[in-house]
């Protein structure tokens, strides 16, 4: 039998049991080891915010279409954050160039699910590196995430940037930053996350809820404001307060999932007279300026290097290996006390 996480309605989180599919042609079944939950995306399904639970997606139109919901609950096998083992290849695939094998740890996304059948076009050249723990290779969305965030906003050997939300990605975000020559200020309202932050290169660090950012921000680089702010937390009054904090014609890179109206926000205030540039960074492409050269794929793959090579400490950050019939009390945790967690992970 195989078992799914999946999300019968708000907060309402079951393990799901399914009989075994058969192989098709063209794919590898993958068992599940590890599969790492993300505190953004995963829970606005979780707690009923997602726009696809409202919306339709139109991908040709690149719109979203009012009156019907692009998904609906059960919401099942969510997750994109997958370690596994190759237990079977479809005999035809036989020598492909850098397909695993059987017995191979792989990365790659199937979901919270305790097997996985995928496409073997999306798992060429995923097994993981050598000496890479295999817990890490949880982190290979993620840390793709916070690589193209980082790309978008264009980093120049000793500028200011600073770093809005210190959960996971943005934390990730922050060791990016520094190890691309910034001088990184990270923000975030919980202490405990801003201590990580400095043991992961933040050269200051600010609290939101008891500091004034912007001008702290401001008097530290002599009255300008940061070169580069980069939002990934999420939050409206984040990304106001990021736009208050760089200088004239600075930019803000807004990375996080965004959800319902804008409250918070105010674009007449310092974005409007600093001119400030507003990029999105989204993980469905690179920065159209590095499409040439970079993709999704080259993201996640430099981002495990890099992690390999022991330029980014990824294994710290896992505060809770959860058994997957215990998804319920991590998605609790998560939405609930989010200041006892960051990487929490889900293990088959």
């Amino acid at each position: 039998m195989e078992r799914v996480v999946q999300f019968t309605g708000p907060r309402h989180v079951e393990i799901a049991e399914h009989e075994r599919e058969p192989l098709p042609p063209g794919h590898l079944r993958v068992r599940t080891r590890y599969s790492g939950i993300s505190a953004g995306t995963e829970l606005t399904a979780y707690r009923g915010t997602n726009p696809y639970l409202t919306r339709t997606w139109d991908p040709e139109a690149r719109l979203f279409r009012e009156g019907a919901a692009g998904i609906e609950y059960p919401v099942a096998g969510w997750g994109y954050s997958e370690v596994g083992e190759v237990v079977e290849v479809s005999p035809e695939l036989d020598g492909t160039p850098g397909l695993p094998v059987t017995g191979d740890l792989i990365w790659g996304i199937w979901g919270h699910r305790s097997e996985g059948i995928v496409p073997a076009e999306r798992v060429i050249g995923h097994t993981l590196p050598d000496g890479l723990e295999p817990l890490a290779g949880a982190f290979a969305r993620v840390g793709a995430i916070a690589y193209n965030a980082v790309l978008a906003g264009d980093i120049h050997l000793g500028e200011d940037v600073a770093v809005f939300g210190q959960g996971v990605i943005g934390l990730l975000t922050t060791r990016l930053a520094q190890l691309s020559g910034a001088r990184v200020t990270a923000v975030d309202a919980l202490d405990g996350r801003l201590d990580t932050a400095r043991r992961h290169g933040a050269h200051t660090t600010l609290n939101a809820r008891t500091d004034q950012v912007a001008e702290r921000v401001r008097e530290a680089t002599g009255g300008l404001g940061a070169d580069l702010a980069i939002e990934i937390s999420g939050a409206y009054p984040a990304l106001h307060e990021a736009l208050r904090s760089v200088a004239v014609g600075g930019r803000v890179v807004a990375s996080g999932f965004y959800q319902g109206d804008g409250i918070g926000l105010r674009l007449g205030d310092e974005f409007h007279h600093n001119r400030v540039q507003l990029v999105c960074s989204q993980i469905g492409g690179v920065p159209p300026q590095l499409s040439g050269r970079w993709s999704v794929e080259r993201l996640q793959r430099t981002f495990l290097r890099l992690v390999a090579e022991g330029q980014v400490d990824v294994t710290s950050l896992v505060s809770h290996v959860v058994p997957a019939a215990d998804a319920a009390d991590a998605y609790v945790l998560l939405d609930e006390r989010p200041a006892e967690a960051l990487q929490v992970v889900l293990e088959f």
